[in-house]
C-alpha cells in the first residue's frame, strides 16, 4: 500500500515517518504538509518526494496517515476519504462532532478501511489485557488517571503546540481514557466535568452497563508526580485487575494500526477503533466541555 503522510510536526518526525519507512508491507510515498521547508527537512532521510499541492500527493497514493492538529485534520481526512484513500488518522479525529461524523461518513460511502490511532489500543500488553476485560460481565466502576508534564516540563517537544495550549488534557489524552473505557464498559450516557488546577480535568462518566467511572486527565502535573502517571483498573465482580504498564514504544504501537488499516483494507475486518468509533470520542469529549463550561451534567 502506497502511504502519503500529512503532516511534519514532532509526533510525524519520531513516530509516523520512521514506522511508515520500516513496515514491511507499506510503502512510504511521500509527504505533505502546511509549510514546504519543513516536509522537505522530514521527507530527505527516507528518500521520498514532497508534495506542495496536496491533490497531486492523492494521486499516487492508496491512504493517508494524518499527523495534524484536530482542527485540520478533520476536512482534511474527509478530502482524501473523498478520493478514495484509506484513512489512518490521530486522535482527536476533530473537536467537533459534526467533522468527526462527516468523516466517519465518507469513510462508510466509499467503503474505505479507517483506523485511528489511539496508542494503548495498540500497544500488545494494553490491548490483550482490554480484549479480556471487555469479555467479562459485571463490572461495577472504574478509575483511570492520565497525568503528564508536558506544561510543566522544561523539555517536552509538544508544550508550544498551540491546539494542546487552548485545549488542553481533555482532548489530547482524554481521547485515550476514553478509548480504553467504552469496551470495557460500554457506551458513555452521562457525562459530569469539574476543572482542577492548570488544566486538570476530573469526569464522572455513567455507561449503558449501569457501571460508573471516574477520570483524572491533566498535562500540567509537576513532573515528580507524573511519574508513572498512566493507570487504569476495574472492580467488579471479577474483582480488582489494573491495565499493565508500557512496555514499548508508540513506534511498534503504530505498526500494529498499520496492520489494522492493510487488514481492512484488504478486504478483512474493520479494526474497533475506526472513524465511526473516534466520532463517538469525539461527542463525548465535547459533552465534557459544555459540562466544563455550564457546571453541569449532561446526558448524551
Amino acid at each position: 500500500m502506497r502511504i502519503g503522510l500529512l503532516g511534519t510536526g514532532p509526533w510525524a518526525r519520531r513516530v509516523h515517518a520512521p514506522a511508515l519507512a520500516a513496515h514491511p508491507r507499506a510503502q512510504f510515498a511521500g509527504v505533505w504538509g502546511r509549510r514546504p521547508e519543513a516536509a522537505a527537512e522530514l521527507a530527505e532521510p527516507y528518500g521520498v518526494p514532497v508534495y506542495e499541492d496536496l491533490d497531486a500527493l492523492l494521486d499516487r497514493v492508496d491512504a493517508v496517515a494524518v499527523a495534524l492538529p484536530p482542527s485540520v485534520q478533520g476536512e482534511l481526512a474527509i478530502r482524501a476519504a473523498e478520493a478514495g484513500k484509506h484513512l489512518l488518522l490521530d486522535k482527536p479525529v476533530a473537536l467537533e462532532p459534526a467533522v468527526a461524523h462527516r468523516v466517519a461518513e465518507a469513510v462508510r460511502r466509499h467503503r474505505l478501511a479507517s483506523v485511528v490511532f489511539f496508542t494503548l489500543r495498540f500497544n500488545a500488553d494494553q490491548a490483550d489485557w482490554l480484549a479480556e476485560q471487555a469479555a467479562r460481565q459485571g463490572w461495577f466502576t472504574a478509575r483511570c488517571e492520565w497525568l503528564g508534564a508536558v506544561f510543566t516540563s522544561p523539555d517536552s517537544p509538544y508544550a508550544a503546540s498551540p491546539w494542546r495550549q487552548q485545549k488542553g488534557a481533555l482532548w489530547d489524552v482524554g481521547p485515550h481514557a476514553l478509548s480504553m473505557l467504552l469496551p470495557a464498559l460500554g457506551e458513555v450516557r452521562q457525562v459530569t466535568a469539574a476543572a482542577g488546577p492548570g488544566d486538570t480535568v476530573h469526569l464522572v462518566l455513567r455507561h449503558d452497563s449501569g457501571a460508573s467511572s471516574t477520570l483524572t486527565l491533566s498535562l500540567t502535573t509537576p513532573p515528580a508526580a507524573a511519574v508513572d502517571g498512566v493507570g487504569l483498573e476495574l472492580r467488579g465482580d471479577a474483582g480488582l485487575t489494573r491495565m499493565p504498564g508500557r512496555n514499548e514504544g508508540p513506534a511498534e504501537a503504530y505498526a500494529r494500526a498499520l496492520d489494522a488499516l492493510l487488514t481492512a483494507a484488504a478486504g478483512g475486518p474493520a479494526h474497533a477503533c475506526d472513524a465511526a468509533f473516534g466520532a463517538r470520542v469525539v461527542e463525548i469529549l465535547a459533552a465534557a466541555e459544555r459540562s466544563l463550561a455550564t457546571g453541569t451534567g449532561l446526558t448524551l
